[in-house]
């Protein structure tokens, strides 16, 4: 065997970067920083424990389910996007699939060692990850159910986890849970935005997304549904809970997205990358105005 096909047997780690996608990493994240700041315990003193829970939801859970999801979509990314590491031959023979392997090991010892909870959190998001790609359950072939798995994983798990890790392993308290659910049924909408770049590949190979099942416009009526009702839910119970400051803020924030989803309804294919750019943003700071309302419920 010749070196130049040694090497090609083996991915680079610019490819095995580029597959696990750490732009993809911030909304896991994100949700998990909220879960710190609504747990309501000092950082100072846990930040080694707080650096290891980010590092578990972005760059290993999160890495792994892209991973997983470009092992099993590269006949479906051959046709949208060949570039991509998997379908041109940059990932060569089953890594993109051994890569994903790996990761979930990584990915549940690092869990173990932050208390039961998060190790409890962590097998369910690893679980959905692989229904969600992988056969038999390949639930990505329905946009409900696979938008559904991605928004509790990308959100309220992670969010959980996030104050879990805080509290010692401890299950967080109701509100924290309560608003964990709530956006992560927003986060519904959220995947079904991303579904807008890829209608011709998943209606050529069989996959239901949103936009294929409901159509442009109607999908696009669902996403907005979905992320604008998870806000006005949240909304509510912060004032329930006697937050009306905080109420206040994700009103305003609340406005101004109705305002852009307006402008992305008129036109959705066109808009739908604009519509995460700057309107999902305004989703994403809401939740850590509703982790402020709800410290010190733990």
């Amino acid at each position: 065997m010749t070196m130049t096909s040694r090497s090609a047997a083996y991915p680079a780690p610019s490819a095995v970067l580029e597959l696990l996608k750490p732009i993809t990493w911030f909304p896991p994240m994100w949700a998990f920083a909220c879960g710190v700041v609504s747990s309501n315990v000092p950082i100072l003193g846990q930040w080694p424990v707080a650096l290891a829970g980010i590092i578990l939801a972005g760059p290993l859970v999160c890495a792994m389910s892209q991973a997983i999801n470009d092992w099993h979509d590269r006949e479906v990314d051959a046709i949208n996007e060949p570039g991509r590491p998997i379908p041109s031959g940059r990932i060569p023979g089953r890594w993109g699939l051994y890569i994903a392997m790996i990761w979930t090991a990584l990915s549940l010892a690092l869990a173990a060692m932050l208390g039961p909870w998060v190790l409890a959190s962590t097998v369910i998001g690893l679980v959905l990850a692989w229904a969600y790609s992988a056969p038999p359950f390949r639930l990505k072939r329905n946009g409900w159910l696979g938008n559904a798995a991605c928004g509790f994983s990308y959100e309220g798990l992670a969010w959980v986890t996030g104050a879990a890790v805080m509290l010692g392993g401890a299950l967080p308290s109701t509100p924290i849970l309560i608003l964990a659910f709530l956006y992560s049924v927003g986060a519904h909408g959220i995947m079904t935005l991303n579904d807008f770049k890829a209608i011709k590949g998943d209606r050529e190979t069989g996959i239901n997304s949103l936009p294929v099942l409901l159509g442009v416009a109607r999908a696009a009526k669902a996403a907005c549904l979905f992320m604008a009702a998870a806000q006005v839910l949240v909304i509510a119970v912060l004032l329930a809970w006697g937050q009306p400051v905080h109420a206040a803020l994700l009103v305003l924030l609340l406005g101004v997205q109705l305002m852009m989803m307006l402008n992305f309804l008129a036109t959705p294919v066109e808009k739908a990358l604009w519509y995460s750019g700057f309107g999902v943003p305004l989703f994403v700071l809401g939740m850590m105005v509703a982790a402020f309302a709800v410290r010190g419920f733990s």
